[in-house]
């Protein structure tokens, strides 16, 4: 049975229902703008694939704190932080030291487009979605980040996505770093876990890591996507102190 009646619910604004900013214009603006890569998207018919995914998640689960590693155009960010905006709560922390393949190399970053140097251009990356109050960057590596952690006075972690650098140390360390700092039955999702070539060149070690987090089911639940670059789903069960074999 529904708290309210039907009548008035009907004459609750749009913004009281909570109406999606997936709008089509919306949705047109991140593929011109965020410009999704490996997500599982098409931008021929505007279906952003893994991205209705996020922004579906951060609308399920309510984070009050939400934690993004790593963005070439800013495509995850923007979904779950939309999925925040339309919740009316939560903070979305975002991490990357801006490095770009061109300067930077290959072992520093794939996807890295340099856009996240300039404070005002970022700002106005993410108010065009109406974001700059629910979005701050901080530019610097993750292991930087969570070194700082404590002093930077940030909540735990309910929600995270790691696509920072992809190689297996890094991404061990980058989820060890949110599992110290999230609360039991946080969400971690981690994108690129269907890149086979670049596993196989050991350039990349996502799937190398979920193998990991399969052997310890009593901490973690893993389900992965292997659509187009792939995306993998862990549940943290239990977030005790915990640091596993190399």
């Amino acid at each position: 049975m529904y708290p309210q009646s039907h009548a008035h619910s009907a004459a609750l604004s749009a913004q009281e229902l909570g109406q999606s900013s997936l709008d089509l214009g919306v949705v047109q603006d991140i593929f011109e703008h965020a410009k999704p890569l490996g997500h599982h998207e098409k931008a021929s018919n505007l279906n952003l694939g893994f991205g209705f995914f996020y922004y579906g998640l951060a609308r399920a689960l309510r984070p009050k704190h939400t934690l993004v590693i790593g963005s070439g155009h800013g495509f995850s960010v923007i979904c779950l932080a939309l999925g925040l905006k339309d919740n009316k709560k939560g903070r979305l922390t975002f991490v990357d030291p801006s490095y770009s393949l061109s300067q930077h190399g290959p072992f520093k970053t794939i996807g890295g487009q340099d856009n996240w140097s300039d404070p005002e251009a970022v700002r106005s990356r993410f108010s065009r979605f109406g974001l700059e109050d629910i979005v701050q960057h901080f530019k610097m590596t993750s292991m930087e980040f969570f070194t700082a952690y404590k002093d930077l006075k940030l909540p735990k972690i309910q929600l995270a996505f790691i696509d920072g650098n992809h190689s297996y140390k890094n991404v061990r360390e980058d989820f060890l770093g949110v599992h110290r700092n999230s609360t039991k039955n946080a969400y971690v999702l981690l994108h690129d876990t269907n890149i086979y070539i670049r596993e196989m060149l050991n350039h990349s070690g996502v799937k190398r890591w979920l193998k990991h987090l399969r052997d310890h089911p009593k901490r973690f639940e893993v389900v992965d996507f292997p659509f187009s670059s792939g995306v993998a789903l862990a549940r943290i069960r239990d977030n005790t102190p915990w640091r596993p074999e190399q």
